[in-house]
């Protein structure tokens, strides 16, 4: 809590030892972010993050782990969460990824992508073979995949770009399927690969 309070901008407001412990704080105040020890007493740290955004979406969830094996940190961005770090990270890269994730909606690390690239590889290949290539993207599904990777709502991209819910919809429905990818994470790790948000 100490270093977290260093960061600008930012205020922690609860720590906790355990799952049941988060949950009830939850109820009375929601933050912003969450850093998670995906080791967390209470629940599984995969099934914790499935539940804290299902019941908390507007949540960004950042998970912390002396686990960095591909499979752990590509389950739990595939649960939800907004990066993943080792537990002995840098004060000044923490403070990145927070900043990160506020700001964008996600902050990936070489490890984090990796990770994500790997565990989407055959689903991606899959359906690039099956097409005969990547169907390239729109203009418009461009600007929606940005967006995405911002960490917008549907509602929120409709009115940022004076369209309606359900075309927002059907511009990510085309991307997940000219991609290959299976939800917003895998999405936002489509555009690491395309480089579109190394381009911003």
């Amino acid at each position: 809590m100490q270093i977290l309070g260093k960061i600008k901008h930012f205020e922690p407001i609860f720590e906790v030892d355990s799952y049941p412990q988060l949950v009830r704080e939850l109820e009375l105040q929601a933050p912003d972010i969450i850093l998670m020890d995906i080791e967390m007493p209470g629940t599984d740290g995969i099934d914790g993050c499935k539940l804290i955004i299902e019941k908390f979406p507007e949540i960004k969830i950042i998970a912390i782990s002396m686990h960095t094996a591909d499979n752990f940190i590509f389950y739990m961005m595939k649960a939800g969460a907004r990066s993943y770090l080792p537990k002995d990270i840098d004060e000044e890269i923490l403070y990145k990824a927070i900043e990160t994730v506020h700001a964008n909606g996600f902050y990936f690390t070489d490890a984090v992508a990796a990770a994500m690239l790997n565990g989407v590889k055959d689903n991606y290949s899959r359906r690039s073979t099956s097409k005969h290539g990547e169907s390239p993207l729109t203009k418009r599904e461009l600007e929606v995949l940005t967006l995405i990777c911002n960490g917008l709502t549907t509602v929120e991209i409709a009115q940022k770009l004076f369209i309606s819910v359900k075309t927002v919809e059907g511009h990510r429905k085309n991307l997940l399927e000219k991609s290959g990818m299976s939800n917003s994470v895998s999405l936002a790790v489509y555009a690491v690969k395309s480089g579109i948000l190394n381009e911003r």
